[in-house]
């Protein structure tokens, strides 16, 4: 998130336009519960159960987190609204035809959305998938079991502008179509031809009305040529009438398990109902490519419960409670010497909740930002924050508060000011180095269950490290430093749409070093490495005085 000037005021609310009636079809229990904030017993409730030594993820040895990130698939998404686990513990009573199930579904979604239609996915990313197979096949099923080849379809292009391509998209491309990239609206104009399936884009700034390839513009080129437009706004908060489907868009996908606070592993698509039931069609319970991504009826009808709880939800009760949060914690850690905080109030529809900027000196407190965000994130009571890095001295952090449950403000604001507030000596300066690692080094990496050989080209300047880090498929630079006898580097590999973060941490040993790997969210790998011995070939080099005389 960019940081941008505090916004006064609650700016505009999440539901836009019109709400339609939020009568349940589930029940007037369903639609009584969940839909205010937490108070009393049940909001101790929560916090107790965070801190109980029976909770159930400590029963098999895993340390529940606090979550002040935000809707991070990596740490759970979101917290169900209490209408979606009665509703999917309602689902899980009976069986159903789930092709009788999806269009009930439809049929209320569109009602409660205003949208054509409706379809639950099993995740955003999924929904990308099966509405990609949906623009390729145009719900042909004897185009559908040939996914991923192509070959013979009358269309198999994807046009992505280039500011949205994203990890995201594998959901897209595995499908097996070309992705055709473009930047300007003339480029869009070239690029449309009979084989164009689709358009995806993504929202966010370069999307926004006015822009080069806006939503609009796009559409003004699409929609003549009757081309499919997909918007992924994962991450935004709903709402009612969808407002991209009313700037152009065809259909537009949501993540269940965020903002909506609906199921984890379900998606929300709106719009289109003939490609929606494409869509449907290839996914699970239907055989063929989709059929890898199933979606249960418990999903379908939380995702349903979540919605209709979503247009009824006093979204100003929950702005003015996340505000009052940030308040607690703000006053908790003023009175530490240096530490200034800072309430933003998103105005656009991603990633929609207050946030709070904590910000200090860092070599007054002799801790920065990461080493915060590590200290709080590794250690009971476990919370994780976001490290915002280190700008002129100064260190931030920042909480974001969408995702705290009731109760949790009190124990983040005694934890920052537990470790704020703690007396620390000055970083230590690195020791002498142990070693000369200058040259060449042929390294092994372990994986989980496979081993590849890579190659170092160290460069070294005292403490500091940097050169090239040759791996499978390409050579990338690298950077880091010897400290004594531990060395630390990186090297990154980016390709479009994904990037994969190296990180070196091992031990010297005369001509050997041997360490981890933290490879990010894909988790770890370890490394030995040995110093090549050969000598470097010398030859003398002659030219030709002129072109060759025989070839």
């Amino acid at each position: 998130m960019k940081r941008r000037n505090v916004i006064k005021g609650l700016a505009m609310l999440p539901v836009a336009g019109a709400v339609l009636p939020a009568q349940s079809v589930l029940g007037n229990s369903l639609a009584e519960n969940g839909s205010t904030a937490l108070t009393g017993p049940e909001a101790v409730t929560i916090a107790a159960s965070f801190m109980a030594d029976n909770n159930i993820f400590r029963r098999i040895g895993v340390e529940p987190v606090i979550n002040c990130m935000g809707t991070y698939t990596i740490i759970g998404g979101s917290i169900e609204r209490q209408a979606v686990r009665e509703a999917m513990e309602a689902a899980a009573h009976n069986f159903v035809q789930y092709d009788e199930l999806a269009d009930g579904i439809g049929q209320r979604l569109a009602d409660l959305t205003g949208a054509e239609w409706g379809m639950v996915s099993a995740g955003c990313a999924a929904g990308l998938k099966h509405i990609t197979a949906a623009c390729v096949t145009g719900g042909n099923p004897e185009k559908l079991i040939r996914i991923p080849d192509l070959t013979g379809f009358d269309k198999d292009e994807v046009i992505i502008p280039r500011y949205s391509r994203n990890a995201y998209d594998h959901g897209i491309r595995n499908i097996g179509v070309k992705i055709v990239h473009v930047s300007t609206p003339e480029e869009l104009e070239m690029a449309i031809n009979p084989k164009t399936a689709m358009i995806y884009l993504t929202a966010g700034a370069a999307s926004e009305t006015g822009q080069p390839l806006s939503l609009e513009v796009i559409s003004s080129f699409a929609k003549p040529k009757n081309i499919p437009v997909l918007i992924d706004v994962a991450a935004q908060n709903l709402t009612i009438p969808p407002v991209h489907l009313k700037r152009g868009a065809t259909l537009v996908a949501y993540s269940g398990g965020k903002a909506i606070c609906g199921p984890q592993c379900a998606g929300l698509m709106l719009g289109d109902k003939s490609i929606l039931m494409s869509a449907w069609q290839a996914s699970s319970p239907h055989h063929g490519p989709g059929r890898d991504n199933k979606v249960g009826r418990e999903e379908m009808i939380g995702m349903m419960a979540a919605v209709e709880d979503w247009v009824k939800r006093d979204h100003a009760a929950d702005w003015k409670k996340w505000l009052g949060w940030l308040d607690t914690i703000s006053k908790k850690i003023a009175p530490i010497e240096g530490v200034k905080t800072e309430v933003y109030e998103p105005a656009g529809l991603s990633n929609k909740s207050p946030v709070l900027y904590v910000r200090w000196d860092t070599n007054k407190l002799n801790i920065n930002s990461f080493e915060l965000a590590e200290e709080l994130g590794r250690n009971k009571p476990r919370i994780a924050l976001a490290s915002r890095g280190e700008t002129d001295g100064i260190s931030s952090v920042s909480i974001t508060t969408g995702q705290i449950q009731a109760g949790e403000e009190k124990i983040i604001a005694d934890r920052l000011f537990e470790v704020l507030s703690k007396k620390r000596s000055p970083r230590p300066e690195m020791s002498a180095p142990s070693a000369n690692l200058a040259g060449l080094w042929d390294l092994n990496i372990k994986f989980f269950s496979s081993t590849s050989m890579h190659t170092l080209n160290i460069e070294q300047d005292g403490n500091w490290l940097s050169g090239t880090h040759k791996a499978d498929f390409d050579t990338r630079a690298l950077a880091g430093t010897i400290d004594g006898n531990k060395v630390r580097f990186e090297s990154t590999i980016k390709i479009i749409a994904d990037n994969i973060n190296y990180l070196f941490q091992g031990t010297v040993s005369g001509d050997s070093m041997s360490g981890d790997i933290h490879l990010g969210e894909y988790r770890t790998a370890t490394f030995t490495a040995n110093r090549r011995k050969s000598t470097p070939a010398r030859k003398r080099i002659q030219i030709p005085a002129g072109p060759p005389l025989a070839t």
